[in-house]
C-alpha cells in the first residue's frame, strides 16, 4: 500500500470517527486495526494471493461510509423477492433498516444490530481471533505479504453497524433467517462495509440466507467481514449470493471455526459486480468437524471474480469437502485458490478438492489451483483441477441427437454449472438462483424451461 493510501484512509477515519458506534467496534479496537493496516497495507498483484484479483478501484474509493442513517426510500422492486418462512433483516449501506425489514420472532434465535440495541456486537470468541491476529501484525509475526485479512481490518476500523445473529444451544431452525445487504453509494462518495456474526450453539441446526445486492446506483465499494462460530454437535448451512452491481468492486472476508461432531456447509454463488473478491478462512478446530464449501462463479464482458480458501484441519478426524465451478465468458476472469492444511494432530484427516473452471470466451481467462499442506501421515488427501472448453465428444453427442449448436452449448455449461447448485436445498431460493444464471447466460427459451 502506497503512503498516499494510507494517508487517505487515516484522514477519511479521522473525518467520520465520532459517527462510528462505539458498540459496534470501539475505538480502541478502530484504532489498532488503523495501525495494522499501516504496517501490513491493503493487498497487492504483488502479493501472490491477490495476483488475479482487480485491485485498480482501491485507488479511486472514498473510503469513509455513508450517514449513519440508512436510506429507505428504495423501492420494493429494486430488492429481490422475499423467501417464504423467512425472517428478513435487511441493511442498507451497511446500517440495519427495520422499515425494510420482516422481522419475525422465533423461538431460540435472536438477530441483533449493536448500532440500534447498544449491546456490543461481537461475542467474546471474535474478539479474541481478531485480537490475536492485530497483536500478530503488530508484533510483526504476519509478514504483511501472508496477511489475508487487510479487507477484514479495514471493515473493522470503518463499519457503521452489524447483524448478529445468536442461535441457543438445542434450537432447531433448518430455514428461518434472511440477511439482506444493500449498497446504494458510489464509490467516490461513501464506501458500504456490512458485518455479520452468526453464533450457533451446540446441538442446533441453522439455515442462513445472505445476500448481497445493490439498488439505487450500480458503481458501489462493498467491502463486508463475516465471523462464524459453529459449537459442538450443531449444523449450518449457509448460503450467499452476491449480485452486487454491473460496475461494483466487492470485497468480502469471512472467517469460521468449526467445533466438535459440527458441520458447517457454505453455499457461494457469484454473479455481479465488475470486480469481486472473496477471502475464505475456516478452521476445524474439533474432533469430527466436517466442512462443504460449494462455490459457483459466472463472469461474462470485463468481470473479474476472484476467490481465496484456507481450511486448516487442526483436529483429528475432520472432513473437507471443496466443489468450485466457474465460467468465464467474453473478457471475464475467475479465479479460485484453494490451499488445505493438516497439522500434525489432524490425524485421520479426508479432505477433497474439486476445482474446474470453463472457458466461454476467446478472451476469457480461468486460474484454478488447489493445494495442500501436509504434516501427519495418517490421512486421505485428493485434489483436483481442470480448466478449458466445453467437452467435444459431448458437443458432438447433443448435435448428433438434432440440437442446434448454441442450444447445446448452453445446455452443457447448465449442466456444468448445476453440479454445485443442485446442493441448495432451499426449493426457492434454488430457482431464484437458476433463473438468474439463465438470465446472465442469456439463455434460449428452452433453457429457462428447466428452472
Amino acid at each position: 500500500m502506497t503512503a498516499a493510501l494510507a494517508e487517505k484512509i487515516s484522514e477519511a477515519h479521522a473525518a467520520v470517527r465520532d459517527s462510528l458506534a462505539p458498540a459496534v467496534v470501539t475505538p480502541d479496537q478502530r484504532q489498532r486495526a488503523l495501525r495494522a493496516l499501516a504496517a501490513a497495507g491493503l493487498p497487492t498483484t504483488r502479493d501472490e494471493n491477490w495476483k488475479y484479483a482487480n485491485l485498480r478501484s482501491l485507488e479511486r474509493v472514498h473510503f469513509a461510509p455513508s450517514s449513519p442513517r440508512p436510506r429507505t426510500d428504495i423501492p420494493e422492486a429494486a430488492l429481490p423477492a422475499r423467501i417464504e418462512g423467512y425472517a428478513r433483516y435487511t441493511f442498507v449501506d451497511g446500517v440495519f433498516a427495520p422499515e425494510l425489514s420482516s422481522v419475525v420472532d422465533v423461538r431460540g434465535v435472536s438477530v441483533t444490530s449493536p448500532r440500534s440495541s447498544g449491546a456490543h456486537g461481537r461475542s467474546a470468541s471474535v474478539a479474541t481471533r481478531m485480537a490475536a491476529a492485530l497483536r500478530a501484525v503488530e508484533s510483526g509475526a504476519v509478514p504483511a505479504a501472508r496477511s489475508d485479512d487487510r479487507l477484514a481490518w479495514l471493515n473493522e476500523v470503518f463499519a457503521t453497524d452489524s447483524a448478529r445473529v445468536d442461535v441457543g444451544e438445542g434450537v432447531d431452525c433448518p430455514a428461518c433467517i434472511e440477511v439482506l445487504f444493500v449498497a446504494t453509494e458510489p464509490a467516490q462518495t461513501a464506501a458500504s462495509y456490512p458485518r455479520l456474526e452468526i453464533n450457533v450453539g451446540a446441538n442446533a441446526r441453522l439455515g442462513l440466507i445472505e445476500r448481497h445486492v445493490t439498488a439505487l446506483d450500480d458503481a458501489n465499494f462493498v467491502n463486508a467481514a463475516v465471523h462464524v462460530n459453529v459449537s459442538a454437535g450443531a449444523q449450518v448451512s449457509h448460503y450467499r449470493l452476491q449480485q452486487a452491481g454491473a460496475r461494483a468492486t466487492w470485497f468480502d472476508t469471512l472467517s469460521a471455526a468449526v467445533e466438535k461432531d459440527a458441520r458447517y456447509d457454505l453455499y457461494v454463488v457469484n454473479l455481479g459486480s465488475l470486480s469481486a473478491r472473496s477471502t475464505f478462512h475456516v478452521a476445524l478446530v474439533g474432533e469430527r468437524a466436517e466442512l462443504g464449501l460449494h462455490v459457483v462463479s459466472l463472469a461474462d464482458n470485463l468481470q473479474v471474480h476472484d476467490g481465496f480458501a484456507l481450511v486448516e484441519h487442526i483436529a483429528p478426524y475432520s472432513k473437507s469437502e471443496q466443489n468450485v465451478r466457474g465460467i468465464a465468458g467474453g473478457r471475464a476472469r475467475v479465479a479460485f485458490n484453494s490451499k488445505v492444511v493438516v497439522r500434525e494432530h489432524a490425524r485421520g484427516t479426508d479432505s477433497r478438492q474439486s476445482l474446474r473452471g470453463l472457458l466461454a470466451g476467446p478472451q476469457a481467462e480461468i486460474d484454478v489451483r488447489p493445494q495442500l499442506e501436509i504434516y501427519t501421515d495418517d490421512v486421505r488427501c485428493n485434489h483436483g483441477a481442470t480448466a478449458g472448453k466445453l467437452d467435444d465428444n459431448m458437443l458432438f453427442y447433443l448435435l448428433s441427437r438434432g440440437i442446434e449448436r448454441d442450444m447445446a452449448q448452453q445446455l452443457l455449461k447448465w449442466a456444468f454449472l448445476e453440479d454445485v447448485v443442485a446442493r441448495i436445498t432451499v426449493p426457492e431460493l434454488r430457482r431464484h438462483i437458476e433463473a438468474s444464471l439463465a438470465g446472465q447466460m442469456k439463455e434460449t427459451a428452452a433453457v429457462k424451461e428447466l428452472v
